[in-house]
């Protein structure tokens, strides 16, 4: 334990993010101070807001520096303990980073330090369990309010999050329809999530097939990916249909401005709603969120994919993933096993 492995943002992205945009540096081991801990990385996670945060513009946290960390939330475990709340050998989520090793606290970064509850794996935790689990409950139950009866249009819908809000979706009593791509990720929607059709944006008409498939039109439209899906979904929306928008992945690698929905005064014809969120305002509720989404799990109502990548050479590789279509649900990486 003399080196601390790092992938840090070595420049900004236009396009398409590569593994030219980090460099791999070496550094010490930091030293814990009092009401700190020392923490050995396990698993990372890799989201797509990850790419947001590389860009050099204001947004809901700071970009990520050039020469820094690439932020990234993690599940680790304790090293060195100088807080009576956390013992060596502790498995802990926290924002991690890219890297081997950090001193963390309670209150630091964006997730903070938490204990894993017992019985919890690492790959549970930073799933359904963890950020992208809350954020599909929350998008889908607060500002969706999807009713029995509805017909709930998913976009993004094989990808951690937008399946697990297609499935709370089925859970409350809805219609649901997912937007995917490939028909191995649609057959799993179907087949496995429960989902009562699918659309392969990659070999379908997406607008037609929206309206052959949502007949009544659509109640509310989780979207993850914007661009022409958006559009798409626009032409459909009942009237006082929720929109949420929990992400526009179409748009995160365009060398330009994608053009926005032509068709937004539909919302206003519709007298429908349109509104954005990001978890991190329902953190302080994540409680109520973990014991729905637990009790689910054990009744077998909700199911997830996890994809874990290893090493960590492939750190830079593995964010990549997401925006080329390799990833199936929830995209990890293992770093290290637990001592």
């Amino acid at each position: 334990m003399t080196v601390n492995r790092q992938w840090v943002l070595a420049k900004r992205p236009h396009g398409m993010v590569t593994r030219d945009n980090f460099a791999y540096r070496e550094a010490a081991v930091p030293e814990p101070g009092d009401g700190e801990v020392l923490l050995r990385n396990l698993y990372l996670s890799f989201d797509p807001t990850q790419r947001g945060w590389m860009e050099d513009r204001e947004s809901y946290l700071p970009p990520v520096g050039i020469g820094e960390v690439m932020r990234a939330g993690s599940v680790a475990q304790v090293v060195t303990s100088r807080h009576p709340d956390f013992a060596e050998g502790d498995l802990v989520q926290t924002t991690g980073g890219w890297q081997d090793y950090l001193v963390a606290s309670p209150g630091s970064g964006v997730m903070g330090l938490s204990r894993l509850p017992d019985g919890v794996p690492p790959t549970l935790a930073l799933s359904v369990l963890g950020v992208t689990g809350l954020t599909a409950y929350w998008g889908l139950l607060d500002l969706g309010e999807p009713q029995p009866g509805q017909t709930v249009l998913v976009s993004g819908a094989a990808g951690a999050t937008g399946s697990v809000a297609g499935q709370i979706a089925r859970i409350k009593g809805c219609r649901v329809v997912g937007i995917a791509g490939g028909p191995d990720k649609c057959r799993w929607l179907t087949d496995v999530a429960g989902f009562d059709a699918a659309i392969d944006y990659k070999a379908d008409d997406v607008d037609q097939r929206i309206g052959e498939l949502c007949p009544d039109r659509v109640d509310v439209f989780f979207d993850n990916v914007g661009g022409g899906i958006l559009e798409a979904a626009l032409n459909h929306i009942n009237m006082h249909a929720r929109v949420v928008l929990c992400g526009g992945i179409s748009a995160y690698n365009a060398t330009a401005p994608i053009p926005g929905p032509a068709n937004l005064m539909n919302l206003v014809v519709m007298r429908a709603r349109m509104e954005g969120f990001i978890v991190i305002d329902y953190m302080d509720r994540s409680a109520q969120a973990v014991a729905d989404l637990v009790a689910w799990m054990e009744q077998g109502l909700l199911h997830h994919q996890v994809d874990v990548q290893e090493g960590f050479d492939n750190i830079p590789d593995t964010l990549n993933r997401l925006f080329t279509g390799r990833n199936i649900g929830k995209q990890l990486l293992k770093i290290a096993d637990p001592e």
